[in-house]
């Protein structure tokens, strides 16, 4: 009988909180809010490699990753400035430095962006190939015995790795309580309308759960328009996708719908050659805003952005 009285308390709270939130306090609809604010944008890595260590980045022939993300974030910036003025763009960098993933979460964090894209390449190792072309003999003792066996002897090469493309990653399901954790420390959910609320409130749990979702149904859906946008510019989409076990630090570490877009592979040496010239930046930079208006509609008319026979992969 307890837990039940319990669960009525819980459950009359998270409505009250539901009627107050969309109603507001004198029973009118509050006026609609701007969905999309302030956008945090993260050009990846950064900075030399005696300072970034492993997070050095991606790397070809002729390109870095951390210089090519850099570039790309600037023109990003600039198309926003263009075609979205009415939003705000954060940079988490703007010149050649390194910081940390905690960093840049902390400064997405302390903008209070409402989205967060952080900008990667690709690369990959070359595919070894080797084959026979001939044999030696090698004279070995076996049970006290000479023998003489034959031992092959091998022509190796590599060649480039043919994998080339966009992909799209968000924050991965078995991130979900990071995710929590992040919107919790950081207070975005408004309970400013709940009159005596506290942090101990059941409801706060409820609230940043609800939010959480929300914002891993926004991430998938503007992960998937970007993934489709660069289709229609003619680039190969290896698609949306999200690293469910080891997850995306800072993707589940900012308190905001985040997606990590990896513009390609700077091992594949045409896709190298597009992501080093402005063209190939430039159009980059435009196709991710293609998206990015897209996902704004939607918000604003509470729309998916995606067709509703898209299927998800």
């Amino acid at each position: 009988m307890k837990f039940n009285k319990i669960g009525l308390v819980i459950f009359l709270s998270f409505i009250t909180f539901l009627l107050v939130s969309f109603t507001g306090i004198d029973g009118k609809k509050p006026p609609q809010k701007q969905t999309l604010k302030r956008i945090v944008i993260d050009a990846g890595h950064g900075g030399p490699s005696y300072l970034a260590g492993k997070f050095y980045g991606a790397s070809g022939p002729h390109a870095e990753e951390k210089d090519i993300t850099l570039q790309i974030a600037l023109k990003l910036e600039k198309e926003i400035n263009l075609e979205m003025p009415d939003i705000e763009v954060i940079m988490t960098r703007t010149t050649d430095v390194f910081d940390n993933v905690h960093v840049k979460a902390d400064k997405a964090n302390a903008a209070k962006g409402d989205l967060f894209i952080s900008i990667h390449c690709n690369d990959v190792s070359r595919l070894k190939h080797s084959e026979i072309i001939g044999y030696t003999t090698k004279t070995i003792k076996r049970k006290g015995k000479k023998v003489t066996k034959k031992v092959p002897q091998y022509h190796t090469w590599t060649t480039p790795n043919p994998a080339h493309g966009t992909e799209t990653y968000l924050w991965g399901v078995g991130k979900s309580t990071e995710k929590e954790e992040a919107l919790s420390e950081n207070d975005f959910v408004d309970t400013t309308l709940i009159k005596g609320y506290e942090d101990n409130d059941p409801t706060r749990q409820i609230a940043l759960s609800l939010k959480m979702q929300q914002y891993a149904e926004r991430s998938r859906n503007l992960a998937y328009t970007v993934e489709e946008e660069f289709e229609k510019s003619g680039r190969v989409s290896r698609g949306a996708k999200q690293r469910d076990e080891k997850g995306i630090w800072v993707l589940q570490a900012v308190a905001m719908p985040a997606i990590l877009i990896e513009v390609g592979f700077l091992s594949y040496p045409e896709e190298e050659a597009y992501l080093i010239s402005e063209q190939g930046q430039q159009e980059t930079a435009e196709t991710i805003v293609k998206a990015l208006k897209r996902y704004q509609f939607s918000l604003n008319n509470k729309q998916n952005p995606r067709p509703a026979n898209q299927k998800q992969k």
